[in-house]
């Protein structure tokens, strides 16, 4: 377990080179406290409020390709299910924390992962340039 990686994941790393590669600048693996909880989303953009995960799909219960383990399943099963319920949780404290959450599985595209990103990204600027433009004249 030790040998497990938290952060700078393959998937993660390459989608943080695209992402800056377009020009992003971000933090990665800052920690959020949220009330009584504390999130660390692998990139975080501060200033526009978006939180994006990329999970993995054994770890996080992936519908297409997560699967319980035959081997030790009263160990795993309670862990992968606790991870999933621990990933909802720190998204309605994001949401209600006035964050927008990208979660992103580790087999999706590159393509398709910048793009659920920059989307993101182009709806926290608009939400932004609302709030702050209501003063101008």
């Amino acid at each position: 377990m030790r040998s497990i990686r938290r952060t700078d994941t393959k998937p993660e790393v390459i989608l943080r080179k695209a992402l800056h590669r377009l020009g992003f600048r971000y933090r990665k693996d800052f920690r959020l406290d949220l009330g009584a909880m504390k999130v660390r989303p692998d990139v975080v953009f501060t200033a526009r409020k978006v939180a994006v995960f990329v999970d993995g799909c054994f770890w996080h219960v992936c519908p297409e390709h997560g699967r319980l383990p035959a081997v030790n399943e009263s160990y795993w099963s309670p862990k992968l299910r606790r991870n999933v319920e621990r990933d909802r949780a720190a998204d309605a404290a994001l949401v209600e924390a006035g964050w927008q959450v990208v979660r992103l599985w580790e087999h999706e595209s590159l393509d398709s992962a910048v793009a659920a990103v920059t989307q993101a990204l182009k709806g926290a600027s608009e939400h932004l340039s609302d709030h702050m433009g209501s003063g101008r004249g």
